[in-house]
């Protein structure tokens, strides 16, 4: 079953397999007032956990890339930045901001061990089936002294609320994107990293409120991702792999 989208509202009323919703939405990728504006915004925090590459050659891998909104926040750091999506059609528009483009899943990445230097898991882990081997993948292509960098949505009842509940509410957000059953327990995760070698820690984050009260109205401006108190709605990671 695919996704129905709304066209006046830029919704998707009926969900089905991820690849088809974003098809419909393949049009907003790069509109900074369009149904990904947030991802505009988080694209931007989690590009300044990333160093400059270390080595020639150096190799990040962008997991669940969608269009490719990572790309413009470490342009010149000296990575390979290669893109992994299940979407055709945002993986085009990935190639066309310097992404190197593999159509994949990311619980069977096309790649070998420790081939990178960064893997990034941004707002992917809530939309997997299987954490264990998201986690495990994302692990496994990362090198010893390598960095993970990962931001999603905790499993809680106020992250439901506000993700779900109150976002979808918001003009132009798009229904349907997220299953709360999907929502990342936290400590769940950090086990599960620590068993693949990578150390995590987390910290929370959210959108600047005073920004994002000018911004509702006309959609316009930017929108800071600044650190929140509490991991228990949106929160980022970093780790380090492990030598041995």
């Amino acid at each position: 079953m695919t996704g129905l989208l709304n066209h006046e509202s830029g919704s998707v009323e009926r969900v089905g397999d991820d690849t088809a919703r974003y098809d419909h939405l393949a049009g907003q990728w790069w509109r900074p007032d369009g149904a990904f504006a947030m991802l505009h915004w988080l694209a931007a925090a989690r590009g300044a956990l990333v160093p400059l590459a270390g080595r020639p050659g150096a190799l990040l891998i962008d997991l669940g890339c969608g269009g490719g909104l990572l790309a413009p926040h470490i342009a010149g750091f000296g990575y390979t930045h290669v893109g992994v999506d299940m979407a055709a059609s945002a993986l085009r528009q990935a190639r066309a901001h310097g992404v190197v483009p593999i159509k994949g899943d990311v619980l069977h990445l096309p790649l070998g061990d420790g081939c990178a230097d960064v893997v990034v898991a941004g707002e992917i882990l809530e939309h997997v089936t299987d954490l264990d081997t998201a986690v495990t993948e994302a692990c496994r292509v990362l090198r010893p002294g390598g960095l993970l960098v990962l931001d999603t949505l905790a499993d809680t009842a106020i992250a439901r609320l506000l993700a779900i509940t109150v976002a979808e509410r918001v003009p132009g957000v798009p229904r349907g994107i997220h299953d709360p059953a999907l929502f990342v327990n936290r400590r769940r995760l950090v086990r599960l990293c620590a068993r693949a070698g990578v150390p995590l820690s987390l910290r929370g984050i959210r959108p600047s409120v005073p920004q994002l009260v000018r911004w509702l109205p006309r959609r316009r401006g930017r929108v800071e991702i600044v650190p929140s108190a509490s991991t228990a709605v949106l929160f980022q990671g970093r780790g380090i792999k492990e030598a041995g």
